[in-house]
């Protein structure tokens, strides 16, 4: 790692909101980078980790799932750096957005929130950049990250989907186990009350069951609490959309940017709403549409016990690496 100005990498931790103290002690780590906080013209803020001298590697966005901001991929809840100055350490300038009408993103009313409009103001701020980025999306932003290969993927080199929902394309239906106009129960990993006009909150059943993972043997347990003081609601509509309820989730209608495109869908051994009977069908289905995509299972690299929040586990700098790996060695 090169050289690093010590102001600029308390800067760049200062400005996240999940931000442990042990990060800001760790003197040793070295980050060549400058921080600001910027916003679109259409209210999507982000944060922008920009290495002092750039060189030839691409941009990377990274956008979070459901029931997070940003802020994941900046420290993880046991004091350690996250993924966004990680990979800023490597020579890569990191833009990390928050969704629209999310976070410090700009308010948005929730009858308007819809997968479309995240995608619209996402694709946005992707093709604002000088030169095509790679994207990176976790769970919830999976089906974020198949519509923006659609719709900007000229603006996109490859895209990195971690524990990614499916499109509807090829999403199995949800089990119903009520319904009504106000308010849909489906079972997932966990049981969710899904209302249409109020925001979906994380309960402890949610958290233990999907988050975390109950058999996550990497997830800094006796970080919990920290963990979740970190966590938001997650827009009614958008909940509504990712369960694929009425077959609402984002479908893919033209697949003329996935050709070619370099992409990987990353799961770990223990994320229960990830077994590779669910993952692997959607590496086949980019595959069959052009695409040149791989299933990486950190199993088969030696890595275990990684639920579903890999980027704030314990051995989150490991499979960084990985990921830098797979993006160097094309």
């Amino acid at each position: 790692m090169s050289p690093v100005s010590r102001r600029n990498f308390v800067g760049a931790l200062s400005a996240a909101p999940m931000v442990p103290a042990a990060a800001m002690a760790q003197t040793s780590v070295r980050i060549s980078s400058t921080h600001s906080a910027r916003y679109t013209s259409e209210g999507i803020f982000y944060d922008l980790l920009e290495p002092d001298a750039l060189g030839s590697k691409p941009t990377i966005v990274m956008i979070h799932g459901g029931g997070h901001t940003g802020s994941c991929f900046f420290a993880t809840p046991d004091g350690r750096l996250g993924w966004a100055p990680y990979f800023a350490t490597r020579g890569y300038r990191v833009i990390v957005p928050d969704w629209p009408g999310v976070g410090r993103s700009g308010y948005v009313p929730y009858d308007k929130l819809t997968g479309e409009l995240v995608c619209e103001r996402l694709g946005a701020l992707i093709s604002a950049q000088s030169a095509p980025v790679i994207v990176m999306t976790h769970s919830m932003s999976g089906p974020y990250g198949w519509k923006l290969l659609e719709k900007s993927g000229n603006n996109i080199a490859a895209l990195l989907a971690i524990a990614p929902g499916p499109p509807s394309n090829m999403q199995k239906p949800v089990q119903i186990l009520s319904e009504t106009p106000e308010k849909v129960e489906v079972q997932m990993a966990t049981k969710l009350s899904i209302s249409l006009k109020d925001p979906l909150v994380a309960n402890q059943d949610l958290i233990e069951k999907k988050l975390i993972g109950l058999n996550s043997t990497q997830f800094p347990r006796s970080a919990k609490a920290a963990y979740e003081a970190t966590l938001v609601t997650i827009p009614p509509r958008l909940i509504y959309e990712r369960v694929n309820i009425g077959n609402s989730q984002l479908k893919i209608s033209d697949f003329s940017n996935y050709g070619g495109k370099r992409i990987a869908v990353v799961i770990g051994t223990d994320d229960p709403d990830h077994p590779i009977e669910m993952d692997k069908p959607i590496v086949d289905w980019l595959n069959q549409n052009g695409a040149k995509a791989e299933l990486i299972m950190l199993g088969d690299r030696g890595i275990k016990g990684n639920g579903h929040m890999m980027m704030i586990e314990v051995n989150s700098d490991q499979i960084a690496e990985l990921l830098i790996g797979w993006l160097e060695n094309a």
